[in-house]
């Protein structure tokens, strides 16, 4: 492929990665920087080596919205294992404990995994992106180490229960930012006194994003050519990730003072919140603070 610009390309926008298993996230957002050419990216909403789903990347001035996404609430596919408890709450760790669970009947696996619906307290994973005095938990718990976690309030949407059969949990998980799938099913089997721990998980809803809208990798490098013409045409505009952020159009004077960083005055008033910023051709000018006097405080700006 052409490459007249060493640094990369200066493109904008997101694409709708669906990730395959076994790659960490900073692995595919790579690949997929590399395969764009883009000077500049990112990700949003990390997902394990063991999980696929959607994983948006961010390209340029994009990455200025992956902190709004993460807000999101998220939805997963997920299998757990009873009977067995793992070091890292997955299949990739070390079985460090089995118990039985033959006995257990459906409808009791079913009455426990259920209680779990609501707000709930949870403790995250040692193996987890986490820090400690700027020290990944992941990095700790790979050298034996392990810290107490504090349990952080998070809550469970919904948990539509698939199956039960052979000690295999199934279910479709609706949940707030910051919930860990694989604490939920450690809980679960713990509940149950058996244990359990993920063995598939997949992230199929992102926000307003269901994963039938992602692309995979493998699709992506068919789309490459030599002009990046047809990759560019699935690369998504960021204010359309945004769908639950309010639109405002500023006038011309208002739209300048806003990009020289200036807060500004505008007609409307409400309780404090995040805003969208237009220019009267339509153009996304970044995130913005609506304050209850009516002024306008930049938060991220694309200028």
């Amino acid at each position: 492929m052409s490459r007249r610009n060493p640094k990369g390309r200066d493109i904008s926008g997101i694409v709708l990665l669906d990730k395959d298993t076994g790659l960490s996230s900073n692995a595919a957002l790579q690949k997929v920087k590399r395969l764009f050419f883009a000077k500049k990216a990112g990700h949003t909403g990390a997902l394990d080596p063991l999980a696929s789903g959607i994983l948006p990347i961010c390209l340029g001035q994009a990455t200025k919205v992956a902190g709004f996404l993460l807000d999101d609430d998220k939805r997963y596919f997920v299998r757990g294992k009873l009977g067995e408890t793992s070091d890292t709450l997955d299949c990739e760790g070390e079985i460090i404990q089995t118990q039985p669970f033959e006995h257990l009947s459906e409808a009791e696996v079913i009455e426990a995994t259920m209680s779990f619906k609501g707000d709930i307290l949870q403790v995250p994973p040692m193996y987890s992106a986490l820090k400690k005095d700027g020290q990944p938990l992941y990095k700790l718990a790979r050298q034996g180490i392990e810290i107490e976690r504090k349990a952080r309030p998070v809550s469970i949407h919904e948990i539509n229960f698939i199956s039960y059969e052979n000690g295999i949990l199934t279910l479709d998980i609706s949940c707030s930012k910051g919930t860990y799938i694989r604490s939920l099913i450690q809980d679960i089997g713990d509940k149950l006194g058996c244990g359990a721990h993920v063995v598939e998980l997949r992230r199929t809803g992102f926000a307003h994003i269901d994963v039938s809208q992602t692309i995979k990798f493998s699709d992506l490098e068919n789309l490459a050519t030599d002009d990046y013409q047809r990759l560019d045409e699935i690369i998504l505009p960021s204010d359309q990730m945004l769908p639950n952020i309010q639109d405002i159009t500023l006038d011309n004077e208002q739209a300048i003072d806003i990009k020289y960083g200036r807060t500004i005055q505008c007609n409307r008033q409400g309780l404090l919140h995040k805003v969208k910023l237009f220019d009267q051709n339509q153009n996304f000018l970044g995130i913005g603070e609506l304050s209850q006097d009516g002024t306008i405080a930049p938060k991220r700006l694309f200028v």
